[in-house]
């Protein structure tokens, strides 16, 4: 099968023109004449999972493994070492990023990962999707934290209940000036974001990037198999590694 029918279809399931701007998604790395054997999908590359990978395959991620213009390659960082492996391979590179992220994935974590009752998009944000919740602050918290596997995070507590909650899965604190709830679930929150939040008395539930954004993983294979006749290529989910560890009393746990 070729590159191209496989790109096709992800343009038709979630166009590649939706993503923003500063956005790298679509082919990044091989020729959509190309053939390949296998089709894997993980949220990142890494080293340990590029070398399971067989040759003359596609791998489709959700984050851009080059976002920044490349100006020399001597495989010194983290992108060009895994170029070489990539180009060495003959591995196509697939990315969907910020088009999933409004189509599909950000909506897939609250509705069925969450269980959020979720309000019908409202035309405010592409990103954000918003639920009406209704419950006292930490019971809701231990409830999202428990359903995405987090044993601790942090949070910015401005009220003891919530009423209204919005998401977006891996950083979207940019977007909070656009939040219209009075909770919002995101992660990579930092200090003067989180002071920001309160000032804007919106309550803040960091579920974290890696945590929040793995779910791409199943929810892009089970979008590919409905869509692949049988008999064609099988998508392996094969995702990278979240690459923090937590230290909780000098003691490391995944």
């Amino acid at each position: 099968m070729k590159i191209l029918d496989i790109y096709n279809i992800l343009d038709e399931i979630s166009p590649f023109s939706l993503q923003e701007k500063w956005d790298n998604s679509g082919l990044l790395v091989g020729n959509f004449e190309d053939k390949i054997k296998k089709i894997y999908v993980s949220i990142d590359l890494d080293e340990e999972f590029l070398n399971e990978v067989e040759e003359n395959s596609l791998i489709i991620t959700h984050h851009p493994l080059i976002f920044a213009p490349l100006k020399k390659i001597n495989y010194d960082n983290y992108c060009t070492r895994l170029l070489k492996i990539l180009i060495q391979k003959n591995i196509a590179l697939i990315s969907m990023h910020t088009n999933i992220d409004k189509t599909h994935l950000n909506m897939y974590v609250a509705k069925d990962i969450l269980k959020l009752d979720i309000i019908e998009k409202e035309d405010i944000n592409d990103f954000i999707i918003y639920a009406n919740v209704n419950k006292d602050f930490d019971e809701f918290a231990k409830d999202i934290t428990s359903k995405l596997g987090i044993e601790f995070t942090n949070v910015v507590k401005c009220n003891n209940k919530v009423e209204k909650v919005g998401i977006v899965t891996g950083a979207g604190m940019s977007l909070l000036s656009e939040v219209k709830a009075d909770c919002f679930l995101t992660g990579d929150i930092k200090y003067h974001d989180a002071m920001d939040a309160k000032s804007r008395n919106i309550s803040l539930i960091d579920i974290r990037h890696y945590e929040s954004e793995k779910y791409f993983n199943e929810l892009l294979v089970g979008v590919l198999e409905k869509n692949l006749k049988k008999n064609e290529l099988k998508a392996i989910i094969s995702a990278s590694k979240n690459p923090f560890k937590f230290c909780i009393q000098g003691e490391t746990v995944e």
